[in-house]
Protein backbone atom coordinates (compact mmCIF):
# COMPACT_ATOMS: atom_id res chain seq x y z
CA UNK A 1 0.00 0.00 0.00
CA UNK A 2 2.78 2.40 0.93
CA UNK A 3 4.60 1.50 -2.27
CA UNK A 4 1.52 2.28 -4.42
CA UNK A 5 1.01 5.61 -2.63
CA UNK A 6 4.65 6.41 -3.19
CA UNK A 7 4.30 5.65 -6.93
CA UNK A 8 1.20 7.84 -7.11
CA UNK A 9 3.10 10.69 -5.42
CA UNK A 10 6.01 10.28 -7.84
CA UNK A 11 3.62 10.34 -10.84
CA UNK A 12 1.88 13.40 -9.40
CA UNK A 13 5.22 15.17 -8.97
CA UNK A 14 6.28 14.28 -12.54
CA UNK A 15 2.95 15.42 -13.97
CA UNK A 16 2.92 18.67 -12.01
CA UNK A 17 5.25 20.58 -14.39
CA UNK A 18 3.20 19.47 -17.39
CA UNK A 19 -0.08 20.46 -15.74
CA UNK A 20 1.41 23.81 -14.79
CA UNK A 21 2.72 24.38 -18.34
CA UNK A 22 -0.63 23.44 -19.90
CA UNK A 23 -2.49 25.74 -17.48
CA UNK A 24 -0.03 28.58 -18.06
CA UNK A 25 -0.17 28.28 -21.87
CA UNK A 26 -3.96 28.00 -21.84
CA UNK A 27 -4.42 31.19 -19.81
CA UNK A 28 -1.65 32.89 -21.79
CA UNK A 29 -3.48 32.21 -25.06
CA UNK A 30 -6.77 33.36 -23.57
CA UNK A 31 -5.11 36.62 -22.50
CA UNK A 32 -3.41 37.07 -25.88
CA UNK A 33 -6.67 36.39 -27.69
CA UNK A 34 -8.52 38.95 -25.57
CA UNK A 35 -5.84 41.67 -25.83
CA UNK A 36 -4.76 41.29 -29.46
CA UNK A 37 -7.86 39.86 -31.13
CA UNK A 38 -11.18 40.31 -29.31
CA UNK A 39 -10.36 43.79 -27.99
CA UNK A 40 -9.01 44.93 -31.36
CA UNK A 41 -12.09 43.61 -33.19
CA UNK A 42 -14.48 45.23 -30.68
CA UNK A 43 -12.67 48.58 -30.74
CA UNK A 44 -12.50 48.56 -34.54
CA UNK A 45 -16.20 47.64 -34.82
CA UNK A 46 -17.26 50.40 -32.39
CA UNK A 47 -15.15 53.03 -34.16
CA UNK A 48 -16.53 51.94 -37.54
CA UNK A 49 -20.14 51.97 -36.30
CA UNK A 50 -19.73 55.40 -34.68
CA UNK A 51 -18.10 56.77 -37.84
CA UNK A 52 -20.89 55.42 -40.06
CA UNK A 53 -23.54 56.69 -37.62
CA UNK A 54 -22.06 60.20 -37.70
CA UNK A 55 -21.96 60.08 -41.51
CA UNK A 56 -25.59 59.00 -41.72
CA UNK A 57 -26.64 61.67 -39.22
CA UNK A 58 -24.75 64.27 -41.24
CA UNK A 59 -26.42 62.99 -44.38
CA UNK A 60 -29.90 63.21 -42.83
CA UNK A 61 -29.22 66.77 -41.70
CA UNK A 62 -28.06 67.83 -45.16
CA UNK A 63 -31.10 66.47 -47.01
CA UNK A 64 -33.62 67.79 -44.51
CA UNK A 65 -35.42 70.71 -46.18
CA UNK A 66 -36.17 72.26 -42.78
CA UNK A 67 -32.49 72.61 -41.92
CA UNK A 68 -31.56 76.28 -41.83
CA UNK A 69 -29.09 77.36 -44.49
CA UNK A 70 -25.71 78.77 -43.62
CA UNK A 71 -25.56 82.51 -43.43
CA UNK A 72 -23.92 84.02 -46.48
CA UNK A 73 -20.48 85.48 -46.05
CA UNK A 74 -20.00 89.21 -46.37
CA UNK A 75 -19.01 90.31 -49.88
CA UNK A 76 -15.28 90.78 -50.48
CA UNK A 77 -14.34 93.98 -52.36
CA UNK A 78 -11.02 93.59 -54.16
CA UNK A 79 -8.69 96.57 -54.74
CA UNK A 80 -9.01 98.44 -58.05
CA UNK A 81 -5.60 97.24 -59.28
CA UNK A 82 -6.56 93.64 -58.54
CA UNK A 83 -9.90 94.00 -60.35
CA UNK A 84 -8.17 95.49 -63.43
CA UNK A 85 -5.68 92.63 -63.46
CA UNK A 86 -8.51 90.09 -63.24
CA UNK A 87 -10.37 91.79 -66.12
CA UNK A 88 -7.21 91.69 -68.27
CA UNK A 89 -6.64 87.95 -67.52
CA UNK A 90 -10.31 87.22 -68.19
CA UNK A 91 -10.11 88.87 -71.60
CA UNK A 92 -6.99 86.82 -72.42
CA UNK A 93 -8.79 83.64 -71.31
CA UNK A 94 -11.75 84.35 -73.62
CA UNK A 95 -9.39 84.69 -76.58
CA UNK A 96 -7.63 81.41 -75.68
CA UNK A 97 -10.96 79.59 -75.40
CA UNK A 98 -12.02 80.95 -78.80
CA UNK A 99 -8.81 79.64 -80.42
CA UNK A 100 -9.27 76.29 -78.67
CA UNK A 101 -12.88 76.01 -79.85
CA UNK A 102 -11.79 76.69 -83.46
CA UNK A 103 -9.08 73.99 -83.29
CA UNK A 104 -11.63 71.24 -82.42
CA UNK A 105 -9.03 69.35 -80.35
CA UNK A 106 -10.41 67.11 -77.60
CA UNK A 107 -7.87 65.93 -75.03
CA UNK A 108 -8.44 65.52 -71.31
CA UNK A 109 -5.78 67.31 -69.26
CA UNK A 110 -5.31 68.90 -65.85
CA UNK A 111 -5.87 72.64 -65.48
CA UNK A 112 -5.39 75.16 -62.71
CA UNK A 113 -8.28 77.59 -62.57
CA UNK A 114 -8.52 81.00 -60.88
CA UNK A 115 -11.73 82.91 -60.31
CA UNK A 116 -14.01 84.73 -57.92
CA UNK A 117 -16.98 83.27 -56.03
CA UNK A 118 -20.41 84.90 -55.84
CA UNK A 119 -19.33 86.80 -52.70
CA UNK A 120 -16.31 88.27 -54.50
CA UNK A 121 -13.75 86.04 -52.76
CA UNK A 122 -10.92 84.68 -54.91
CA UNK A 123 -10.87 80.91 -55.46
CA UNK A 124 -8.49 78.52 -57.20
CA UNK A 125 -8.28 74.79 -57.81
CA UNK A 126 -7.17 71.86 -59.97
CA UNK A 127 -9.46 69.91 -62.30
CA UNK A 128 -9.23 67.51 -65.21
CA UNK A 129 -11.15 68.66 -68.30
CA UNK A 130 -11.37 68.06 -72.04
CA UNK A 131 -10.85 71.75 -72.78
CA UNK A 132 -10.74 75.19 -71.22
CA UNK A 133 -14.17 75.95 -72.69
CA UNK A 134 -15.94 73.02 -71.02
CA UNK A 135 -14.14 73.68 -67.73
CA UNK A 136 -15.09 77.38 -67.88
CA UNK A 137 -18.74 76.51 -68.55
CA UNK A 138 -18.81 73.98 -65.71
CA UNK A 139 -17.28 76.40 -63.21
CA UNK A 140 -19.63 79.17 -64.34
CA UNK A 141 -22.53 76.82 -63.65
CA UNK A 142 -21.07 76.32 -60.16
CA UNK A 143 -21.19 80.08 -59.56
CA UNK A 144 -17.49 80.78 -60.11
CA UNK A 145 -16.49 83.71 -62.33
CA UNK A 146 -13.28 82.33 -63.91
CA UNK A 147 -10.66 84.76 -65.15
CA UNK A 148 -7.70 82.40 -65.73
CA UNK A 149 -7.22 78.75 -66.71
CA UNK A 150 -3.71 77.32 -67.12
CA UNK A 151 -2.41 73.86 -67.93
CA UNK A 152 -0.97 72.08 -64.88
CA UNK A 153 2.49 70.87 -65.90
CA UNK A 154 3.35 68.46 -63.06
CA UNK A 155 -0.08 66.78 -62.76
CA UNK A 156 -0.14 66.24 -66.56
CA UNK A 157 3.40 64.84 -66.46
CA UNK A 158 2.44 62.48 -63.64
CA UNK A 159 -0.55 61.37 -65.69
CA UNK A 160 1.64 60.59 -68.73
CA UNK A 161 4.05 58.62 -66.55
CA UNK A 162 1.19 56.63 -65.02
CA UNK A 163 1.74 58.05 -61.54
CA UNK A 164 -1.65 59.73 -61.33
CA UNK A 165 -3.76 56.57 -61.12
CA UNK A 166 -6.57 56.90 -58.62
CA UNK A 167 -6.98 54.07 -56.12
CA UNK A 168 -10.16 52.05 -56.02
CA UNK A 169 -12.69 53.13 -53.41
CA UNK A 170 -12.68 51.00 -50.29
CA UNK A 171 -15.77 48.85 -49.79
CA UNK A 172 -16.82 50.95 -46.77
CA UNK A 173 -16.62 54.21 -48.73
CA UNK A 174 -18.38 52.62 -51.68
CA UNK A 175 -21.25 51.36 -49.52
CA UNK A 176 -21.71 54.79 -47.95
CA UNK A 177 -21.48 56.50 -51.34
CA UNK A 178 -24.17 54.21 -52.82
CA UNK A 179 -26.43 54.74 -49.82
CA UNK A 180 -25.98 58.50 -49.97
CA UNK A 181 -26.71 58.78 -53.72
CA UNK A 182 -29.76 56.53 -53.37
CA UNK A 183 -31.08 58.60 -50.43
CA UNK A 184 -30.78 61.89 -52.31
CA UNK A 185 -32.48 60.45 -55.42
CA UNK A 186 -35.33 59.09 -53.30
CA UNK A 187 -35.75 62.60 -51.85
CA UNK A 188 -36.47 63.88 -55.37
CA UNK A 189 -33.11 65.55 -55.98
CA UNK A 190 -31.71 65.22 -59.50
CA UNK A 191 -28.55 63.21 -60.12
CA UNK A 192 -26.49 66.29 -61.10
CA UNK A 193 -27.58 68.17 -57.98
CA UNK A 194 -26.95 65.07 -55.86
CA UNK A 195 -23.31 64.85 -56.92
CA UNK A 196 -22.87 68.63 -56.56
CA UNK A 197 -24.23 68.52 -52.99
CA UNK A 198 -21.94 65.61 -52.15
CA UNK A 199 -18.96 67.52 -53.56
CA UNK A 200 -19.74 70.50 -51.32
CA UNK A 201 -20.11 68.22 -48.29
CA UNK A 202 -16.72 66.63 -49.01
CA UNK A 203 -14.75 69.91 -49.09
CA UNK A 204 -12.76 68.81 -46.02
CA UNK A 205 -11.71 65.61 -47.82
CA UNK A 206 -9.62 66.70 -50.86
CA UNK A 207 -9.65 63.29 -52.60
CA UNK A 208 -13.42 62.82 -52.34
CA UNK A 209 -14.08 66.45 -53.25
CA UNK A 210 -11.91 66.07 -56.35
CA UNK A 211 -13.65 62.81 -57.30
CA UNK A 212 -17.19 64.15 -56.89
CA UNK A 213 -16.39 67.30 -58.87
CA UNK A 214 -14.93 65.15 -61.66
CA UNK A 215 -18.17 63.12 -61.80
CA UNK A 216 -20.23 66.30 -61.72
CA UNK A 217 -18.14 67.72 -64.59
CA UNK A 218 -18.79 64.60 -66.71
CA UNK A 219 -22.54 64.78 -66.03
CA UNK A 220 -22.56 68.48 -67.00
CA UNK A 221 -21.03 67.55 -70.37
CA UNK A 222 -24.00 65.23 -70.97
CA UNK A 223 -22.32 61.92 -70.16
CA UNK A 224 -24.40 59.12 -68.65
CA UNK A 225 -23.90 58.25 -64.99
CA UNK A 226 -22.17 54.95 -65.86
CA UNK A 227 -19.83 56.70 -68.34
CA UNK A 228 -19.03 59.39 -65.76
CA UNK A 229 -18.03 56.70 -63.27
CA UNK A 230 -16.07 54.76 -65.89
CA UNK A 231 -14.09 57.87 -66.82
CA UNK A 232 -12.70 58.01 -63.28
CA UNK A 233 -10.34 55.12 -64.01
CA UNK A 234 -10.15 52.35 -61.41
CA UNK A 235 -12.01 54.25 -58.70
CA UNK A 236 -15.31 52.42 -59.22
CA UNK A 237 -15.43 48.63 -59.76
CA UNK A 238 -16.45 47.36 -63.24
CA UNK A 239 -19.30 45.39 -61.67
CA UNK A 240 -20.97 48.56 -60.35
CA UNK A 241 -20.45 50.42 -63.65
CA UNK A 242 -22.09 47.62 -65.66
CA UNK A 243 -24.98 47.38 -63.19
CA UNK A 244 -25.63 51.12 -63.44
CA UNK A 245 -25.38 50.94 -67.25
CA UNK A 246 -28.14 48.27 -67.27
CA UNK A 247 -30.20 50.29 -64.77
CA UNK A 248 -30.04 53.36 -67.03
CA UNK A 249 -31.56 51.27 -69.82
CA UNK A 250 -34.35 49.89 -67.61
CA UNK A 251 -34.97 53.05 -65.54
CA UNK A 252 -34.34 51.31 -62.19
CA UNK A 253 -31.34 53.29 -61.00
CA UNK A 254 -32.47 53.72 -57.37
CA UNK A 255 -33.30 50.01 -57.00
CA UNK A 256 -29.94 49.06 -58.50
CA UNK A 257 -28.07 51.40 -56.14
CA UNK A 258 -29.85 49.83 -53.16
CA UNK A 259 -29.17 46.31 -54.46
CA UNK A 260 -25.48 47.10 -54.98
CA UNK A 261 -25.25 48.64 -51.51
CA UNK A 262 -26.67 45.42 -50.02
CA UNK A 263 -24.39 43.34 -52.26
CA UNK A 264 -21.21 45.12 -51.18
CA UNK A 265 -22.33 44.99 -47.53
CA UNK A 266 -22.61 41.20 -47.76
CA UNK A 267 -19.31 40.95 -49.62
CA UNK A 268 -17.66 43.08 -46.92
CA UNK A 269 -18.98 40.74 -44.22
CA UNK A 270 -17.69 37.69 -46.11
CA UNK A 271 -14.25 39.29 -46.54
CA UNK A 272 -14.10 40.17 -42.83
CA UNK A 273 -14.94 36.58 -41.91
CA UNK A 274 -12.20 35.35 -44.23
CA UNK A 275 -9.67 37.79 -42.75
CA UNK A 276 -10.74 36.73 -39.26
CA UNK A 277 -10.15 33.09 -40.20
CA UNK A 278 -6.62 33.95 -41.38
CA UNK A 279 -5.61 36.42 -38.65
CA UNK A 280 -6.61 34.27 -35.68
CA UNK A 281 -4.36 31.24 -36.42
CA UNK A 282 -1.60 33.62 -37.51
CA UNK A 283 -1.66 35.38 -34.12
CA UNK A 284 -1.61 32.04 -32.31
CA UNK A 285 1.29 30.81 -34.45
CA UNK A 286 3.32 33.99 -33.92
CA UNK A 287 2.94 33.84 -30.14
CA UNK A 288 3.69 30.12 -30.11
CA UNK A 289 6.96 30.82 -31.91
CA UNK A 290 7.63 33.70 -29.50
CA UNK A 291 7.16 31.43 -26.46
CA UNK A 292 9.46 28.74 -27.86
CA UNK A 293 12.08 31.35 -28.78
CA UNK A 294 11.91 32.84 -25.28
CA UNK A 295 12.46 29.41 -23.71
CA UNK A 296 15.35 28.56 -26.05
CA UNK A 297 17.08 31.96 -25.70
CA UNK A 298 16.48 32.88 -22.05
CA UNK A 299 15.35 29.83 -20.03
CA UNK A 300 17.57 26.99 -21.25
CA UNK A 301 20.84 29.05 -21.02
CA UNK A 302 20.16 29.37 -17.27
CA UNK A 303 20.01 25.58 -16.99
CA UNK A 304 23.23 25.34 -19.01
CA UNK A 305 24.95 27.61 -16.45
CA UNK A 306 23.77 25.35 -13.63
CA UNK A 307 25.07 22.27 -15.49
CA UNK A 308 28.47 23.88 -16.05
CA UNK A 309 28.77 25.01 -12.43
CA UNK A 310 27.75 21.59 -11.10
CA UNK A 311 29.86 19.58 -13.55
CA UNK A 312 26.85 17.71 -14.96
CA UNK A 313 27.49 16.07 -18.35
CA UNK A 314 24.38 16.04 -20.55
CA UNK A 315 23.75 13.53 -23.34
CA UNK A 316 21.09 12.24 -25.69
CA UNK A 317 18.03 14.39 -26.33
CA UNK A 318 19.05 16.91 -23.65
CA UNK A 319 22.35 17.52 -25.46
CA UNK A 320 20.48 18.21 -28.72
CA UNK A 321 18.19 20.72 -26.99
CA UNK A 322 21.16 22.44 -25.34
CA UNK A 323 23.07 22.59 -28.65
CA UNK A 324 20.01 24.00 -30.43
CA UNK A 325 19.60 26.63 -27.71
CA UNK A 326 23.27 27.66 -28.02
CA UNK A 327 22.96 27.93 -31.81
CA UNK A 328 19.77 30.03 -31.66
CA UNK A 329 21.21 32.30 -28.97
CA UNK A 330 24.44 32.96 -30.88
CA UNK A 331 22.74 33.41 -34.30
CA UNK A 332 19.45 35.06 -33.26
CA UNK A 333 20.10 38.19 -35.38
CA UNK A 334 20.88 36.17 -38.52
CA UNK A 335 17.82 33.97 -37.97
CA UNK A 336 15.52 37.01 -37.67
CA UNK A 337 17.00 38.70 -40.76
CA UNK A 338 16.81 35.52 -42.86
CA UNK A 339 13.25 34.84 -41.70
CA UNK A 340 12.13 38.36 -42.65
CA UNK A 341 13.92 38.09 -46.01
CA UNK A 342 12.20 34.77 -46.75
CA UNK A 343 8.78 36.21 -45.83
CA UNK A 344 9.33 39.28 -48.07
CA UNK A 345 10.53 37.11 -50.99
CA UNK A 346 7.51 34.83 -50.64
CA UNK A 347 5.15 37.85 -50.57
CA UNK A 348 6.84 39.31 -53.66
CA UNK A 349 6.60 35.99 -55.53
CA UNK A 350 2.97 35.60 -54.50
CA UNK A 351 2.05 39.03 -55.85
CA UNK A 352 4.18 39.04 -59.01
CA UNK A 353 4.57 35.41 -60.16
CA UNK A 354 1.30 33.82 -61.28
CA UNK A 355 2.43 30.13 -61.29
CA UNK A 356 3.82 30.51 -57.75
CA UNK A 357 0.60 32.20 -56.59
CA UNK A 358 -1.50 29.46 -58.18
CA UNK A 359 0.63 26.74 -56.53
CA UNK A 360 0.21 28.27 -53.06
CA UNK A 361 -3.53 28.70 -53.62
CA UNK A 362 -3.83 25.05 -54.68
CA UNK A 363 -1.94 23.96 -51.56
CA UNK A 364 -4.18 26.14 -49.40
CA UNK A 365 -7.34 24.77 -51.02
CA UNK A 366 -6.12 21.19 -50.48
CA UNK A 367 -5.20 21.85 -46.85
CA UNK A 368 -7.45 19.90 -44.43
CA UNK A 369 -10.30 21.89 -42.89
CA UNK A 370 -8.89 25.30 -43.86
CA UNK A 371 -9.15 24.52 -47.60
CA UNK A 372 -12.94 24.35 -47.35
CA UNK A 373 -13.01 27.89 -45.99
CA UNK A 374 -11.22 29.16 -49.13
CA UNK A 375 -13.51 27.19 -51.46
CA UNK A 376 -16.71 28.31 -49.70
CA UNK A 377 -15.50 31.93 -49.72
CA UNK A 378 -14.73 31.89 -53.46
CA UNK A 379 -18.02 30.17 -54.33
CA UNK A 380 -19.99 32.68 -52.25
CA UNK A 381 -18.37 35.66 -53.98
CA UNK A 382 -18.69 34.11 -57.45
CA UNK A 383 -22.34 32.98 -57.24
CA UNK A 384 -23.51 36.17 -55.49
CA UNK A 385 -21.86 38.38 -58.12
CA UNK A 386 -23.00 36.23 -61.06
CA UNK A 387 -26.57 36.26 -59.74
CA UNK A 388 -26.55 40.08 -59.49
CA UNK A 389 -25.20 40.39 -63.04
CA UNK A 390 -27.86 38.10 -64.48
CA UNK A 391 -30.65 39.87 -62.57
CA UNK A 392 -29.59 43.17 -64.10
CA UNK A 393 -29.43 41.72 -67.63
CA UNK A 394 -25.68 42.23 -68.07
CA UNK A 395 -24.37 40.37 -71.13
CA UNK A 396 -22.96 36.95 -70.26
CA UNK A 397 -19.53 37.63 -71.78
CA UNK A 398 -19.29 40.94 -69.88
CA UNK A 399 -20.34 39.07 -66.74
CA UNK A 400 -17.52 36.55 -67.13
CA UNK A 401 -14.94 39.32 -67.66
CA UNK A 402 -16.15 41.01 -64.48
CA UNK A 403 -16.09 37.73 -62.55
CA UNK A 404 -12.46 37.08 -63.52
CA UNK A 405 -11.56 40.44 -61.93
CA UNK A 406 -13.42 40.05 -58.63
CA UNK A 407 -11.15 37.28 -57.36
CA UNK A 408 -7.39 36.93 -56.89
CA UNK A 409 -7.64 33.14 -56.90
CA UNK A 410 -5.97 31.89 -60.09
CA UNK A 411 -7.81 28.54 -59.96
CA UNK A 412 -11.22 30.22 -60.17
CA UNK A 413 -9.95 32.71 -62.75
CA UNK A 414 -9.08 29.76 -65.00
CA UNK A 415 -12.57 28.39 -64.36
CA UNK A 416 -14.09 31.67 -65.58
CA UNK A 417 -11.92 31.65 -68.70
CA UNK A 418 -13.04 28.08 -69.47
CA UNK A 419 -16.64 29.19 -69.05
CA UNK A 420 -16.14 32.08 -71.50
CA UNK A 421 -14.65 29.66 -74.05
CA UNK A 422 -17.62 27.29 -73.67
CA UNK A 423 -20.10 30.14 -74.13
CA UNK A 424 -18.24 31.26 -77.27
CA UNK A 425 -18.65 27.71 -78.64
CA UNK A 426 -22.37 27.72 -77.78
CA UNK A 427 -22.06 25.24 -74.93
CA UNK A 428 -23.68 25.33 -71.48
CA UNK A 429 -22.21 27.25 -68.54
CA UNK A 430 -22.48 24.20 -66.28
CA UNK A 431 -20.09 22.23 -68.49
CA UNK A 432 -17.14 24.20 -67.09
CA UNK A 433 -18.11 23.29 -63.52
CA UNK A 434 -18.44 19.53 -63.99
CA UNK A 435 -15.78 17.19 -62.54
CA UNK A 436 -13.96 20.02 -60.76
CA UNK A 437 -12.77 19.11 -57.26
CA UNK A 438 -13.00 22.76 -56.18
CA UNK A 439 -16.68 23.00 -57.24
CA UNK A 440 -18.83 20.92 -54.84
CA UNK A 441 -21.52 18.69 -56.35
CA UNK A 442 -24.30 20.73 -54.70
CA UNK A 443 -23.19 23.90 -56.49
CA UNK A 444 -22.79 22.10 -59.83
CA UNK A 445 -26.23 20.43 -59.78
CA UNK A 446 -27.96 23.64 -58.71
CA UNK A 447 -26.33 25.47 -61.65
CA UNK A 448 -27.53 22.68 -63.97
CA UNK A 449 -31.03 22.99 -62.51
CA UNK A 450 -30.99 26.75 -62.99
CA UNK A 451 -29.98 26.40 -66.65
CA UNK A 452 -32.65 23.75 -67.26
CA UNK A 453 -35.48 25.74 -65.65
CA UNK A 454 -34.36 29.16 -66.89
CA UNK A 455 -33.94 30.41 -63.29
CA UNK A 456 -30.15 30.52 -63.20
CA UNK A 457 -29.95 33.82 -61.28
CA UNK A 458 -32.32 32.51 -58.58
CA UNK A 459 -30.37 29.26 -58.23
CA UNK A 460 -27.06 31.12 -58.02
CA UNK A 461 -28.48 33.31 -55.26
CA UNK A 462 -29.51 30.19 -53.32
CA UNK A 463 -26.06 28.68 -53.83
CA UNK A 464 -24.49 31.93 -52.53
CA UNK A 465 -26.65 31.91 -49.39
CA UNK A 466 -26.00 28.20 -48.80
CA UNK A 467 -22.22 28.45 -49.04
CA UNK A 468 -22.14 31.73 -47.14
CA UNK A 469 -23.78 29.94 -44.20
CA UNK A 470 -21.29 27.07 -44.54
CA UNK A 471 -18.43 29.56 -44.63
CA UNK A 472 -19.59 31.29 -41.44
CA UNK A 473 -20.01 27.94 -39.66
CA UNK A 474 -16.58 26.74 -40.80
CA UNK A 475 -14.90 29.95 -39.59
CA UNK A 476 -16.63 29.68 -36.20
CA UNK A 477 -15.58 26.02 -35.92
CA UNK A 478 -12.02 26.93 -36.86
CA UNK A 479 -11.77 29.40 -33.99
CA UNK A 480 -13.19 26.99 -31.42
CA UNK A 481 -11.19 24.03 -32.77
CA UNK A 482 -7.83 25.69 -33.31
CA UNK A 483 -7.31 27.20 -29.85
CA UNK A 484 -7.30 23.92 -27.82
CA UNK A 485 -5.25 22.16 -30.53
CA UNK A 486 -2.60 24.90 -30.47
CA UNK A 487 -2.55 24.86 -26.66
CA UNK A 488 -2.06 21.09 -26.52
CA UNK A 489 0.63 21.05 -29.23
CA UNK A 490 2.52 23.94 -27.66
CA UNK A 491 2.17 22.39 -24.18
CA UNK A 492 3.62 19.10 -25.46
CA UNK A 493 6.55 20.82 -27.20
CA UNK A 494 7.34 23.08 -24.24
CA UNK A 495 6.83 20.21 -21.80
CA UNK A 496 9.24 17.94 -23.69
CA UNK A 497 11.87 20.72 -23.88
CA UNK A 498 11.55 21.57 -20.18
CA UNK A 499 11.56 17.90 -19.18
CA UNK A 500 14.67 17.27 -21.31
CA UNK A 501 16.61 19.98 -19.48
CA UNK A 502 15.14 19.17 -16.05
CA UNK A 503 15.99 15.43 -16.05
CA UNK A 504 19.76 16.02 -15.57
CA UNK A 505 18.87 17.96 -12.42
CA UNK A 506 17.88 14.64 -10.78
CA UNK A 507 21.51 13.49 -10.93
CA UNK A 508 22.50 16.71 -9.13
CA UNK A 509 19.81 15.99 -6.55
CA UNK A 510 21.16 12.48 -5.99
CA UNK A 511 24.69 13.88 -5.54
CA UNK A 512 23.47 16.32 -2.89
CA UNK A 513 21.53 13.54 -1.15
Amino acid sequence: MKESKRQINIITILLAPFLFIISFIKHFFIGVKFIFFDSFVNIFTNISNNHNFKKLEHQKININPDTPKKTEEEPVILPLVERQKIAHEKEALLKEMQREANSHKVKKEYYYYYGTASNGKKVKGLMSATSKVTLHNYLANEGIDVYSIKKAFWPNLSKKLGLDQEKELSIKDLIFWLTQVSTYLKAGITLNDTISIMAKQAEKSPKKHKLYRAISYELTLGETFSAALQNQGKVFPPLLINMIKSAEATGELIKTLDDMSNYYTEIDKTHKEMISAIIYPTILLVFAIAILTFIMVFVIPEFIKIYNQSGIVVSGFTLKIVSLSKYITSHITNIIVISLAVILILLFLYKQVRPFRRLLQLIGMRFPFFGKIIIYHELTIFTKTFSSLLKNSVYIIDSMEILTNITNNEVYKDLMLDTMSNIARGEKISLSFSNKWYVPDVAYYMIVTGETTGELSLMLEKVANYYNDLHKARVANLKSFLEPIMIVILAIIVGVIILAVVIPMFSLYSQIK
